[in-house]
């Protein structure tokens, strides 16, 4: 993990346009005057559960999971994060040490503002609170509906969801058809609620029925058609 001190926080501000653009001059002058920002290698921990969350978290740059650990060491990924999200608020909202831990998929660079200053600025600006409130709401829903995914879908359906997910989170090589992120089959289980095992014969089923195609780390999706009908069925 490294200090960025040489970021110009000018073009920071710009990439969290979604609550600069909701700030006046003081509070963007205070915003960025406590901005730090770090960067994490890959696999590196951002946080890890039962922490005491101070600080607003912004991603950047890279990829970042939120995950728990469960029985026997298996972990959950709840969510994958895409520049530019922010995650680590809700915690400190609801004034409890964090639930989960969050890690790096790859070389990622982060920024952190204090809750305390978040704060300071909520209470006399309705927009930001108003920010905040959509975005846990927006965030609740998705649980919601992947409690769904995790304890009803069959194996297929769960897997099939996750790739779709992950081709709407990150997009597609210059070439319109293979995932924009490299994926271990271990975090497409958790990411699915499954073995490893069963993630690599579902991966291998769909490969034989031209669903897909994996290459490494690769994923080339074939036909989007079927997957959906899959997650959906």
């Amino acid at each position: 993990m490294t200090v960025l001190d040489h970021y110009d926080k000018l073009k920071v501000s710009e990439a969290l346009k979604g609550i600069y653009g909701l700030m006046n001059e003081r509070e963007r002058n205070l915003f960025l005057s406590a901005l730090r920002l770090k960067r994490y290698k890959k696999n590196e921990t951002i946080y890890s559960e039962g922490e005491r969350p101070d600080d607003l978290l912004c991603l950047l740059s890279g990829k970042v999971k939120i995950y728990r650990d469960g029985i026997n060491g298996k972990s959950l990924i709840n969510r994958v994060l895409r520049p530019v999200q922010y995650f680590g608020y809700r915690a400190s909202m609801a004034g409890e040490p964090y639930l989960t831990a969050a890690a790096a998929f790859e070389e990622s660079v982060i920024a952190f503002v204090p809750m305390p200053l978040i704060y300071q600025i909520m209470q006399t600006n309705n927009a930001l609170c108003m920010f905040f409130i959509r975005a846990l709401a927006i965030d609740l829903g998705i649980a919601d509906k992947r409690i769904v995914s995790i304890t009803q879908k069959h194996v297929r359906g769960r897997l099939a969801e996750t790739l779709l997910n992950l081709l709407e989170i990150y997009g597609c090589e210059s070439d319109g058809m293979t995932l924009s992120a490299y994926i271990s089959r271990e975090d497409l289980a958790n990411l699915s609620n499954m073995t490893t095992s069963n993630a690599i014969r579902t991966l291998s089923n769909f490969t034989a029925e031209k669903i897909i195609e994996v290459d490494g780390r690769k994923i080339k999706y074939m036909d989007l058609e079927a997957l959906c009908q899959i997650s959906v069925g």
